[in-house]
C-alpha cells in the first residue's frame, strides 16, 4: 500500500520557553511523510527553494519516502518563524515567508498517480481540486484545511469536501466551517458535507473521530516534557493515515486503532524540535507506546 501526500516542505525557526531552533526542517508534507513512513510507502509532492539543504531530502529518503515529487525551484524555501509561550497550544507567528511555495502548482509524477491513498495537506482548495483530477481512483482520499481557506474559498472547499473520505481539522476549524459552536452538531454538519469520517485534532486533549457509525475519543499521551509542538497535527495525520491504509478500511476497529496510532506518533514529535524525534523513531518504540497507551485507556 502507498500514500501520496501533497503539501509544504519548509524551514522553520521556532522559539519556546525550553529553547529554540533555527532553519530546521518543517512543513506539513515533511512531518506527515516521516510519520506515515513508519507504516507504509510514502510518495511526497512539494516544492523547495535553492537554499534548501540536500541533507533534509536525504533524511526523508533514508526513511523510505519517495522524494522524486519534491522539486527545487528558483528562489528561497517557504519559511515560518514562531514563538511559543508556556501555553504551547497557541504560538505567536513572527513571520511567514511563502517564497517558492506562493506559486506552488504541483504536477503529480506519472508513477505516483496510482497511489492507494491520497492526503491533501493544508493548501489552496483550488489546488486540491486540481490534484484530484490528476490521480487514478485512489481507494481513500483525506485532506486538511485551515481557517483562511474556510473564510476565503468556501465554495471550492465545499467541492473538495464532497469528494473526499476523511477530513482532518482542529476544533476551531470545525466550528468555523459549519457556523455551529457545539461540537456534536458541528461534526454532524461536516459529515453531511460529504466526508465519511471527521477527525478533530484537539492538541493536548487528544483527538475525536466522528462517523455515521459512531464516535471515538482518544486522549493525548501523557508526557513528562513537551519541547516543541510544531508539526504534531501533521504527524498525527501521518500516523493515522499510514496505519489506516494498511488496515481493513472501513472497519471501525481499524479506524479506532489508527486514531490511537496517530496520537502515539504525535506524542513522539513534541519531545524535540523539528523532526528530530521522528528521524530516528523505531517501530519497536511505537509499538511499546501504543501498548502503554491502550493500558492507560482500559477500564474494564
Amino acid at each position: 500500500m502507498s500514500i501520496l501526500v501533497v503539501g509544504s516542505v519548509a524551514l522553520d525557526t521556532v522559539e519556546t520557553p525550553f529553547g529554540d531552533a533555527s532553519d530546521v526542517l518543517g512543513g506539513s508534507a515533511a512531518y506527515f511523510s516521516l510519520a506515515a513512513s513508519l507504516f507504509t510507502d510514502v510518495k511526497a509532492v512539494a516544492v523547495v527553494g535553492e537554499d534548501f539543504d540536500d541533507s533534509h531530502l536525504e533524511l526523508l529518503k533514508s526513511r523510505g519516502v519517495d522524494i522524486k515529487g519534491i522539486k527545487k525551484a528558483p528562489g528561497e524555501t517557504f519559511r515560518w518563524h514562531c514563538k511559543y509561550g508556556y501555553d504551547l497550544g497557541d504560538p505567536e507567528t513572527l513571520g511567514t515567508y511563502l517564497n517558492v511555495f506562493e506559486k506552488f502548482n504541483p504536477v503529480i509524477p506519472e508513477d505516483y498517480k496510482d497511489a492507494d491513498c491520497v492526503f491533501l495537506a493544508n493548501i489552496d482548495p483550488e489546488i486540491q481540486l486540481n490534484l484530484l483530477q490528476q490521480v487514478n481512483n485512489p481507494r481513500l482520499i483525506a485532506c486538511d484545511t485551515m481557517n483562511y481557506w474556510i473564510q476565503n474559498k468556501p465554495k471550492e472547499l465545499r467541492e473538495v469536501l464532497n469528494r473526499i473520505n476523511i477530513l482532518i481539522i482542529n476544533d476551531s476549524e470545525t466550528r468555523e466551517l459549519t457556523g455551529e459552536p457545539r461540537m456534536m452538531k458541528a461534526a454532524r454538519a461536516v459529515l453531511d458535507m460529504g466526508p465519511e469520517i471527521l477527525i478533530v485534532k484537539r492538541g493536548e486533549y487528544g483527538a475525536l473521530m466522528f462517523s455515521k457509525k459512531g464516535i471515538f475519543w482518544a486522549p493525548s499521551y501523557p508526557l513528562d516534557e513537551v519541547i516543541d509542538p510544531t508539526g504534531a497535527g501533521d504527524s498525527f495525520a501521518g500516523g493515522f493515515m499510514g496505519h489506516l491504509v494498511n488496515e481493513n478500511y472501513p472497519e471501525m476497529i481499524g479506524i479506532k486503532r489508527s486514531v490511537v496510532n496517530g496520537c502515539v506518533i504525535a506524542s513522539f514529535t513534541v519531545e524535540d524540535f523539528s523532526v528530530k524525534r521522528l528521524a530516528n523513531l523505531t517501530q519497536a518504540e511505537v509499538g511499546a507506546r501504543f501498548s502503554t497507551f491502550m493500558n492507560l485507556s482500559k477500564f474494564d
